[in-house]
């Protein structure tokens, strides 16, 4: 094994185990802080796979601004954890699905099979423009209405979370 090999592994096992303590912690605040460990291995395996300009989007973008509103909105709201209540069946459907879907992925990896990259980006176009020339010219030209779409409906988002916040000051 290379150490390539073994930094993917270990990056694999510390996002698998935040990602079920995102699933599992009573406190929403250490669920969120888990999350963001978990986007932090997600902007390693965008770096393994020579792709920084994705791994600083999922810094900034996931693990900055998401992780604040979420944060925010978690202290906002003021959730209290009762740990006296327990919910045997919510715990049984979440492992019973839980354990399908594990089961379903293993099935796709194992008999699934590798197709060759189709389209016009080649890893020479890349080689030749880069990653972030590429992905913003397709982002301003193929994708602009969506992506002006969606700019709408997180300022609408943003301007719902400020009067429901307001209103709760009153």
């Amino acid at each position: 094994m290379d150490i390539t090999s073994v930094f993917f592994a270990i990056v694999t096992i510390v996002a698998v185990v935040s990602a079920l303590l995102v699933v599992t912690c009573k406190n929403p605040i250490n669920s969120a802080l888990s999350l963001v460990l978990t986007f932090f291995c997600l902007a390693t395996y965008y770096v393994m796979l020579d792709a920084p300009f994705m791994a600083a989007i999922q810094i900034i973008v996931y693990a900055g601004a998401i992780m604040v509103l979420i944060v925010f909105t978690i202290m906002l709201l003021n959730i209290r954890v009762d740990a006296n209540k327990k919910h045997t069946h919510q715990i049984v459907l979440g492992s019973v699905i839980g354990i399908v879907m594990a089961l379903l992925a293993g099935m796709f990896i194992i008999r699934g099979t590798l197709s060759a990259p189709t389209g016009p980006i080649t890893p020479e176009v890349i080689t030749q423009f880069g990653h972030t020339e590429l992905i913003g010219a397709v982002m301003f030209t193929e994708f602009l209405l969506p992506f002006e779409v969606t700019s709408i409906l997180l300022l609408a988002a943003m301007v719902g979370a400020v009067i429901l916040a307001k209103k709760k000051l009153s």
